[in-house]
C-alpha cells in the first residue's frame, strides 16, 4: 500500500505544482518577485521535477498487469514520440492565437505554419507521447499516468478553444479559424529554411530523448 500512497502522493504534487503557481492572483505575485523569464524557467523547472517524481513513482508501485508485454509493442512509442518531435519543433516559440499560450503578436493567419494543421499542437505532442506509452507499459500504475495525460492533453483542447473564444469574442475567433484553414496545406519557398531548422531540431530532440532515457527512466526505449 505504501507504493500506492507514494504514487498518489506524487500524482497530488504534480497537479498542485500545475495549478497553483498559474492562478491569476499567485501567477501575478511570482513574476512581480522573479521576472517574467525566470519566473517562466522556475515554473518549467519545477514541472519536469514533479514530473519525474511522478514517473518514479509510478516505477514503484505495485504490479498490477492489465495485458501482457508483446515484442512489437515497443516500436509504437517509438514512431509516436518521432511525430511527437516533430510537432513540437513545429510549434515550440511559435505565436499561436488558439492555444493555452495564447500570444497572437506576430502571427500570420497567411503563413500559419503548423496551425494549419492543429490548433493545440502542444497538447496534440502530449497526447501521443502518453497514449503510445501506455501500449507497452500495461501495469496498472502506467495505465493510469499515461491515461490520465492522454485524458488531461484530449479535454485540454476543448478547454482551451472555450476559454479563447471567450477571451477573443466567438466571432473574431471564428474568423480567424477560418483564414487559417483556407491557407495552402503546403509550406510557401519563403518559409523552407525556417521549416529545415525545426526539422533539425525535432531529430535532435527525438535522439536526445532516445539517449537520455536509459539515463533518466532507467530503461531503453530500443526493442
Amino acid at each position: 500500500m505504501t507504493g500506492w500512497i507514494a504514487f498518489a502522493a506524487a500524482f497530488a504534487a504534480f497537479f498542485v505544482s500545475h495549478s497553483v503557481p498559474l492562478r491569476p492572483p499567485v501567477r501575478a505575485r511570482l513574476v512581480r518577485l522573479l521576472g517574467p523569464r525566470r519566473f517562466a524557467v522556475a515554473y518549467s523547472a519545477l514541472s519536469l521535477a514533479a514530473l519525474a517524481w511522478l514517473v518514479v513513482a509510478a516505477g514503484r508501485a505495485p504490479y498490477v498487469a492489465l495485458w501482457p508485454r508483446l515484442p512489437w509493442q515497443s516500436y509504437v512509442p517509438l514512431a509516436a514520440m518521432a511525430l511527437a518531435c516533430l510537432i513540437a519543433a513545429f510549434a515550440v516559440a511559435r505565436p499561436n492565437p488558439f492555444s493555452f499560450g495564447g500570444r497572437s503578436g506576430g502571427f500570420d493567419p497567411s503563413r500559419p505554419g503548423i496551425v494549419r494543421w492543429m490548433r493545440h499542437p502542444l497538447l496534440a505532442a502530449l497526447a501521443l507521447w502518453s497514449a503510445s506509452h501506455m501500449v507497452p507499459n500495461g501495469d496498472l500504475a502506467y495505465v493510469l499516468l499515461f491515461g490520465t495525460f492522454a485524458g488531461f492533453a484530449l479535454l485540454g483542447m476543448r478547454v482551451v478553444d472555450e476559454r479563447r473564444q471567450r477571451v477573443m469574442g466567438a466571432a473574431r475567433w471564428t474568423a480567424l479559424h477560418r483564414a487559417v484553414a483556407a491557407c495552402p496545406p503546403l509550406p510557401c519557398p519563403a518559409s523552407l529554411p525556417g521549416a529545415a531548422l525545426r526539422l533539425a531540431l525535432a531529430v535532435a530532440l527525438y535522439a536526445a530523448l532516445l539517449m537520455l532515457h536509459p539515463v533518466v527512466i532507467g530503461v531503453s526505449p530500443l526493442p
